[in-house]
């Protein structure tokens, strides 16, 4: 007698605010930073879909998976186990790990943004959160995890929301400076979401003493963007 499969379906609330919290009109302002994608343009090192997709890719999986995806995995554990001092130690880790000033700009004023979003939604209930709330600085990783917490949503679907995130914001950026047509950068988002699995089982498995991802290619486009003669994006 075959076995009975039982589907279980998300809760249609969870997945509203799973896709609030990865949506482009989330006010964090993540569609002003390039992450030095407009210099590697300039350089003609990005310059068609083929060399869109083997940057992206590779920033995802060797750094993004190593360093963004792994410590937010440990930020929502903090959140799950109340340790809130470790949470803070990841904090200043993920912080460490941007290469450049602009890198670490876009990270901070994410962050900042969206605690400050946190912070006047009617909704939430945040006294016992304080203490992470008032960190002097926090990365957009950390207010991630905790946004997510706080709207419960799973950490699977945490993991997978923030890679979105990223991927949608570097196609988005690459379809005005390549520039793409809006068919291709489609074409580039069905092909480059289906690296999420394999970057979210690294983040899974990873140690602490093996997190982080340097690519000083994207750490010096980054770092020269900023005297770059014509800028769309932050510098």
């Amino acid at each position: 007698m075959p076995t009975k499969v039982t589907r279980i379906h998300p809760s249609p609330l969870k997945l509203a605010r799973l896709l609030q919290l990865c949506s482009a009109n989330l006010p964090v302002g993540g569609f002003a930073f390039s992450q030095g994608l407009e210099y590697a343009v300039e350089q003609q090192w990005v310059k068609d879909t083929v060399s869109t997709y083997s940057w992206i890719e590779l920033n995802f999986i060797q750094s993004v998976a190593r360093t963004d995806l792994a410590i937010l995995k440990r930020c929502y554990q903090c959140l799950t186990d109340n340790a809130f001092i470790r949470f803070g130690h990841y904090n200043q880790m993920i912080i460490a790990c941007r290469e450049s000033a602009e890198l670490r700009m876009a990270d901070l004023a994410m962050g900042k943004a969206l605690i400050r979003l946190l912070k006047n939604l009617d909704e939430l209930e945040l006294s016992e959160y304080d203490e992470l709330m008032c960190l002097p600085e926090i990365s957009f990783v950390s207010a991630f995890a905790l946004a997510a917490w706080l709207w419960r949503i799973d950490l699977d679907s945490t993991l997978s929301g923030y890679s979105w995130t990223f991927i949608d914001n570097q196609v988005a950026a690459a379809t005005k400076l390549v520039p793409l047509g809006q068919t291709q950068a489609q074409n580039l988002l069905f092909d480059l979401t289906q690296q999420v699995a394999a970057a979210i089982r690294i983040a899974m498995t990873i140690e602490d003493d093996e997190l982080g991802g340097s690519l000083p290619r994207v750490a010096m486009a980054s770092a020269w963007h900023e005297t770059q003669y014509s800028r769309l994006f932050r510098s």
